[in-house]
């Protein structure tokens, strides 16, 4: 169990002093305007550390930093970027328990999936490493004598990355990771409800550019909330904004970039279903249920919100559910015996009480009953009782994200009907289904199929690897990020023709004398 001593430590560990001003690029920034927010630990409610919000002057001040830096870095070979990413990713293993731990006490996951976390932030830094020697161009074949033709990528500039409090650093990875090795610079506005996980890794970057003799803009940090974001989406010297978060906040972002003609890439929303086939192996469907809807919380993107089971197997698959939520431990996150942490904060759960009020108007059955747990375990306020509903899919409280452990159940006939079912949300991340029988699993990632971003069979909505590039369709943005060709999105193509030749000839076979 943890102890404020153990914080203090862990803290110090990282060099994260109590209070931190403005933090920009790892350093005070000296400016007196800045306001110290608080961030309480949901998993006691005690201050962890105050950090300094960025006024507009330090805002401008980081932004014109990043810019002198991207001068410098875009000129240093791509595999001489990735080993400065290589180098970060080798910080991070030294440090992997302490952040993991902080990631766990400041977000409310369990420590299992903080030190997850951290993991994914390695595994992004060894992929996008190997991809410093790999951004490919492209030779094409000219219609003209003697000429070729070929494709280039060049970096952007500023990266803006705003990241969400569920995952308050590995989403933040995948983003800066492949634009580095890109010759991008990162300016990242955290989560103001996960401000310390953020300065401690913006340390561990600044010392390893420090060691290396890079500009310490290439790797920016700037708190605060909406307002900061909003200045960060509608500026027109930051080439690219990645966000996630909402679909209301990303539309938001999405309206400030397009009208200054700058690029975004959006993560939002996810109401992510998996269909239990009458032939799926229940004993492997069952795990993945039950963690896709209760990891994190339920406050994952790609959280098992939705079960569309056969009615065949509806009662018997309900009833392992239920013994199954019977069986969860609900406390500590970083008590390793405990599977479920707390909610973000306590304006989460009125959201959680506000799906259940609205379930049950609508008729929803509770199988398992949620609440909200009250005693010396759990005086944060912030947990709450995972809970299973049954209903129907034309209910308006299934059609909405609820970022908390709810999980809705109902009935399919035919796989037409569950994919019928499970594409008429208005979010287009995750989906999966269980079922050993391949026309089924065919037919799931047909084009007649999944209308998601990430499709699966026999795993879970949740849990994706960073090889593959990772986003969801409709409300859920169109945006992609980590592996796969995710890097040429942060990075401009230039399509180059070179006349080796001695005369001028046109293409289309235009005849232009002079």
């Amino acid at each position: 169990m943890i102890n404020r001593l153990t914080i203090e430590d862990m803290l110090q560990r990282l060099s994260i002093k109590p209070v931190n001003p403005a933090w920009s690029t790892g350093k005070e920034t000296g400016d007196d305007t800045s306001t110290p927010f608080d961030s309480f630990s949901p998993v006691d409610g005690q201050l962890i550390a105050s950090v300094g919000s960025a006024s507009a002057d330090a805002y401008d001040r980081v932004i014109e930093q990043a810019t002198a830096a991207f001068g410098q870095w875009r000129m240093i070979p791509a595999p001489r970027r990735g080993d400065i990413v290589r180098q970060f990713g080798e910080a991070l293993r030294s440090h992997k328990q302490d952040l993991g731990m902080l990631v766990s006490y400041e977000m409310g996951k369990s420590l299992q999936e903080g030190l997850g976390e951290v993991q994914e932030m390695i595994d992004i830094c060894d992929f996008a490493t190997g991809l410093s020697r790999q951004l490919y161009g492209l030779t094409m074949q000219s219609e003209r004598p003697q000429h070729r033709m070929y494709e280039q990528w060049h970096p952007l500039g500023i990266v803006g990355i705003i990241s969400a409090f569920n995952f308050p650093v590995a989403v933040w990875s995948w983003n800066a990771a492949i634009a580095w090795i890109c010759g991008n610079v990162c300016v990242w506005k955290p989560s103001e409800k996960t401000p310390v996980t953020a300065v401690a890794c913006q340390q561990l970057m600044a010392r390893v550019l420090a060691e290396n003799g890079i500009p310490e803009g290439v790797s920016c940090l700037v708190q605060g909330g909406r307002s900061l974001g909003e200045e960060l989406a509608g500026d027109h010297r930051i080439a690219l904004v990645s966000a996630t978060g909402s679909t209301r906040m990303g539309k938001s972002v999405a309206a400030a970039t397009a009208a200054r003609l700058g690029r975004s890439i959006l993560e939002l929303g996810g109401n992510n279903a998996l269909i239990i086939s009458q032939h799926a192996d229940l004993d492997v469907a069952l795990p993945a249920a039950v963690f896709g809807a209760v990891g994190t919380a339920g406050q994952r993107c790609t959280t098992t919100r939705r079960l569309i089971i056969h009615e065949a197997v509806y009662d018997t698959f309900r009833q392992r559910l239920v013994n199954a939520y019977g069986q969860l431990r609900i406390g500590n996150p970083l008590d390793e015996q405990n599977h479920v942490g707390p909610l973000i904060d306590v304006d989460a759960v009125r959201q959680y009480e506000a799906a259940i009020a609205s379930c049950l108007r609508e008729g929803g059955h509770f199988a398992v009953a949620g609440t909200v747990l009250e005693g010396a375990e759990y005086v944060s306020g912030c947990y709450v009782r995972p809970c299973i509903a049954e209903v129907e899919p034309y209910f308006e409280i299934v059609k909405q994200e609820t970022f908390a452990p709810i999980l809705y159940l109902m009935k399919y006939r035919t796989l037409e009907e569950a994919i019928r079912i499970q594409n008429e949300v208005p979010q287009g991340l995750s989906s999966a289904i269980m079922t050993q029988n391949l026309r089924e699993a065919e037919q799931f990632l047909s084009v007649a199929g999944s209308d998601c971003g990430i499709a699966n069979v026999n795993i879970g909505t949740s849990g994706a690897e960073i090889g593959g590039a990772f986003g969801g369709e409709k409300d859920t943005g169109g945006g992609r990020e980590s592996g796969s060709d995710a890097w040429k999105a942060y990075m401009r193509r230039q399509t180059n023709t070179i006349n080796y030749s001695d005369k001028l000839p046109l293409a289309q076979g235009i005849k232009f004398d002079v």
